[in-house]
């Protein structure tokens, strides 16, 4: 069920800070082994033996994978098969794209254990879907299936298979600049947080910015000149 113990949390940070380093890789698909499950959650064996320091460190070792995905300049993406549950529905809100299968289960039941979303999840889910469903589903604990979740802004599209569609996006992103997709996704992300005004002032350096790049110039004149343009992320 792809549950996340600590070795392999540490090993998908290591794994996404490669990925983020590596110049040839335009996107990141993060998808679970098999059909039954993206991630089912943390291993909840494991959990129940940690003292409140160790839990702080685990909690901090799932925020540093979190924020990974979020903030690497390279667009991420979720396709989710089954179960995506407690530290899984973390990981996919993390990225910055989601596609689930028709089957797919989602949500943050760590209520029913006598504690929180502990690896960004109240803060993401409210982000992605609003405060309101972000209470009913973090507060109940209840699980949500595919079209719910479509429905609730959870995920971005249903296909069978979701990696399919996760692939399929992934090339349409990798036709982009990776510069203008780094600088839009820096802006996005700021986009429900801080000053409005100073998030205005942050999109207008990233836009001004980029007429500086090849990518700009390229993009620009094989638009004027009616062709497909040829970015090289410079």
């Amino acid at each position: 069920m792809n549950a996340l113990d600590r070795p392999t949390l540490e090993e998908l940070r290591d794994s996404l800070e490669e990925l983020a380093a590596d110049a040839a890789v335009g996107v990141v698909i993060v998808t679970g082994a098999g059909a039954k499950a993206f991630v089912a959650g943390a291993d909840i064996k494991y959990m129940s033996g940690l003292g409140v320091e160790e839990a702080t460190l685990w909690g901090e070792l799932g925020h540093r994978t979190g924020q990974l995905l979020e903030t690497m300049p390279k667009p991420t993406i979720a396709a989710i098969e089954g179960f995506a549950l407690g530290g899984g529905c973390e990981v996919a809100l993390a990225c910055d794209l989601r596609y689930a299968s028709p089957g797919a289960k989602l949500g943050q039941p760590e209520i029913n254990l006598g504690i929180i979303p502990g690896w960004g999840g109240t803060q993401r889910l409210a982000r992605v879907c609003g405060v309101g469903v972000a209470k009913d589903l973090v507060l109940t604990g209840r699980l949500v299936g595919s079209e719910e979740a479509l429905r609730l802004g959870l995920v971005n599209g249903v296909h069978d298979p979701a990696l399919e569609k996760a692939r399929e996006v992934a090339e349409l992103l990798v036709s982009k600049s990776p510069l203008a997709l780094a600088a839009a996704k820096r802006a996005l992300n700021h986009a429900l947080q801080g000053d409005h005004v100073e998030n205005l002032q942050r999109e207008a350096d990233e836009f001004g910015g980029l007429f500086g790049s090849d990518d700009a110039r390229e993009g620009l004149t094989a638009f004027a000149e009616k062709r497909e343009p040829h970015f090289t992320g410079r």
